[in-house]
């Protein structure tokens, strides 16, 4: 476990699954999440080699069910790779835990007219009820 996820101060209900470390930095920056992390060390790409069985999903499904987990985030990036990690690993947790994905959409300052077609589908299926 990292320092940050061996806070007392950190939820250990809640874990956050990223693909690579550089993804935890740029969370904590955020300052909104306070739970957990589990760092995959890559993505699922059978073009590159890369299965599975070479990144960190063992572990991760061993932990989710070792300590009681209530959500399992996944916050990976919307790519072919990401999109098949994303949906792997949520039907592997599904059987143990509620899993989410974090939505994805327009960024601050960003015209409609220059958003893309999925990035708009992305940006509606992701949206939320006004506070």
């Amino acid at each position: 476990m990292c320092d940050i996820c061996r806070a007392t101060s950190r939820d250990p209900n809640t874990l956050c699954v990223v693909a690579d470390s550089r993804d935890v930095i740029a969370i904590e920056k955020t300052r909104e999440y306070r739970g957990r992390y589990h760092v995959l060390g890559g993505l699922i790409s059978p073009m590159d080699g890369i299965g599975p069985e070479q990144l960190n999903i063992g572990p991760l499904v061993h932990r989710v069910n070792k300590e009681s987990t209530q959500e399992v985030i996944m916050a990976i990036s919307p790519s072919i790779e990401g999109d098949t990690t994303t949906l792997y690993v949520g039907q592997l947790l599904k059987p143990f835990t509620r899993v989410t994905r974090i939505a994805f959409g327009l960024p601050m300052g960003g015209d409609l007219e220059y958003a893309d077609e999925v990035t708009l589908a992305r940006a509606l299926e992701g949206r939320r009820d006004l506070e």
